[in-house]
């Protein structure tokens, strides 16, 4: 099956990768791992994180893809793969993924927007930064370690505080816009 992916150069796009095991801790036991191959990935080819946060079992990442590139999922390929690589084998796999000689460490899909305007990018950081939050495991968007919310703290953009009290009804703001 073919899926229809938007392709701009240069642009910037959400994402949403999940393990295929979603009650795995793998993304944070295994985070320096991912930090460098993901390191790795941008020094061959590069591109922008402007926002990331990394969960025990999915990530979301707010990338920008330099000028005429289009290509986002060669950049998630080499990335699942090469994280693959360094975990051992053992993780259970479908038949499908047994005959086709596939790991079963991540889900073969992944969910990917492309940003239409300076809204969209605002409330997907907001989206990334907050995820943490909405999935229970800090009170404090920045008591979450594995995020780039720190880097926006340090260079001004928000406060240390941000995201507490937000209203549970607000967060449909964050994201796609409806």
């Amino acid at each position: 099956m073919q899926y229809r992916r938007a392709r701009v150069q240069g642009g910037t796009y959400f994402f949403t990768v999940n393990l295929a095991d979603r009650q795995s801790q793998l993304l944070v036991d295994k985070i320096d791992t991912l930090r460098n191959v993901i390191s790795h990935v941008i020094d061959r080819h590069p591109f922008t994180i402007d926002a990331m946060v990394v969960l025990p079992e999915h990530l979301h990442a707010l990338w920008t893809l330099p000028e005429n590139d289009v290509d986002y999922a060669t950049r998630w390929m080499l990335i699942k793969t090469g994280f693959s690589r360094h975990i051992n084998k053992g993780e259970p796999r479908t038949l499908s993924r047994k005959s086709k000689k596939e790991r079963g460490i991540w889900q073969r899909r992944y969910w990917e927007h492309l940003i239409q305007d300076q809204q969209d990018y605002n409330n997907h950081i907001e989206y990334i930064h907050y995820n943490p939050v909405k999935h229970g495991y800090v009170r404090c968007a920045s008591a979450w370690q594995y995020s780039s919310i720190h880097r926006y703290i340090k260079d001004g953009i928000i406060e240390k505080n941000w995201g507490i009290g937000i209203d549970p009804a607000d967060e449909k703001n964050f994201g796609e816009r409806k």
